[in-house]
C-alpha cells in the first residue's frame, strides 16, 4: 500500500518546478533576513505547523533548515482533523508520493513498533502530517519515512521516549496554536505556548490552544525526561499574508535537541 497525496493542490503546489521555486524563495528570505534562526544544534525533534504553504510554510522551512545531520528516517506525528478514533494510526506504507518523487517507508521499523505499542490501522488522508513531506524530500532525499496519525490516546509519550532515544530518528510534530481569534489575543494565547515550549512547562501548555496539543505535550514530557533541550525558531499568524487581523491562526516552530 503506498501513501497517495491527497491535499497537493491546494496545502501545496501539485507542480514540482512550483514547489521547488517555493522553498527555494523560503531559503532566499532566511538567507537575506533569518540567519539568526539558524542555530548550530542538530534538533532530534521538531514541532512545525501545518497550515498551507503560501501561510505557515515559511514557518515550517526555517524548521527544516536547522536540521544539520541527516537522520535515517523522519517520523512524522500529527492530529487526525477528519477523522475521530481512539489511538494512534500506524500504516504499513511501501512510499509516501510527494511532487518531488517518491520516499520510502520504514517498513521494518513499522514492524519493530507495532511489536512494542499497539496502534489502529486508519486511511485517513491527514493533512496536518502530509504537508511535511514535501519538505521531507526537499531536504533529505534518501531517508525513510514513517507517518502516525493521533486522534485520542494516552500512549504517545511511550512512544516518543522510544523514537527520540535513536539517534538515527528526526521526529516531526505537527501542530497550529490558535484559531480565529483576533489577532492581539492570539499572540496572548500562543504566547503561552511558547514559553511553555521554550521551558519545558506543562502546566503553562495548559494556558494556550493548539490542534495538536497532545503531541506537543508528549515531546515535551519526553525531552524533560530525557535532558534534552528546546528553542523557538519563528513565529507568526496568518496575517502576515492575509493582512487580516481580525480573525488569525498561529504558526510556530521550535526545535528539540
Amino acid at each position: 500500500m503506498k501513501r497517495l497525496m491527497s491535499v497537493n493542490g491546494t496545502f501545496y503546489p501539485s507542480d514540482k518546478s512550483e514547489l521547488k521555486s517555493m522553498i527555494n524563495y523560503f531559503n532566499e528570505v532566511a538567507e537575506q533576513h533569518f540567519v539568526d534562526r539558524i542555530y548550530s544544534q542538530n534538533p532530534v525533534a521538531l514541532i512545525v505547523p501545518h497550515a498551507g504553504f503560501i501561510y505557515s510554510g515559511f514557518t515550517a522551512n526555517l524548521a527544516y533548515r536547522n536540521v544539520t545531520k541527516i537522520p535515517k528516517r523522519v517520523i512524522v506525528i500529527g492530529p487526525s482533523h477528519r477523522v475521530a478514533f481512539d489511538g494512534i494510526s500506524l500504516n504499513d506504507y511501501v512510499g509516501y508520493d510527494t511532487p518531488l518523487g517518491k520516499i520510502d517507508g520504514d517498513r521494518e521499523y513499522v514492524s519493530q513498533l507495532k511489536e512494542k505499542f499497539s496502534f489502529v490501522s486508519i486511511e485517513h488522508k491527514e493533512h496536518s502530517t502530509e504537508v511535511q513531506f514535501p519538505f521531507i524530500k526537499f531536504y533529505f532525499e534518501d531517508i525513510k519515512l514513517i507517518e502516525m496519525v493521533y486522534s485520542t490516546t494516552q500512549n504517545l509519550v511511550n512512544i516518543l521516549d522510544y523514537l527520540l532515544k535513536n539517534d538515527e530518528n528526526l521526529v516531526i510534530i505537527s501542530t497550529d496554536l490558535s484559531h480565529f481569534y483576533d489577532e492581539e489575543k492570539a499572540h496572548r494565547l500562543d504566547s503561552f505556548i511558547i514559553k511553555a515550549v521554550e521551558n519545558l512547562d506543562l502546566e503553562m501548555l495548559k494556558n494556550g490552544e493548539a490542534c495538536g496539543m497532545l503531541g506537543v505535550a508528549s515531546v515535551l514530557e519526553v525531552a524533560k525526561r530525557l535532558g534534552l533541550s528546546t528553542k523557538s525558531i519563528d513565529y507568526r499568524t496568518s496575517a502576515n499574508i492575509t493582512k487580516d487581523k481580525s480573525s488569525v491562526v498561529g504558526y510556530y516552530s521550535a526545535m528539540v535537541y
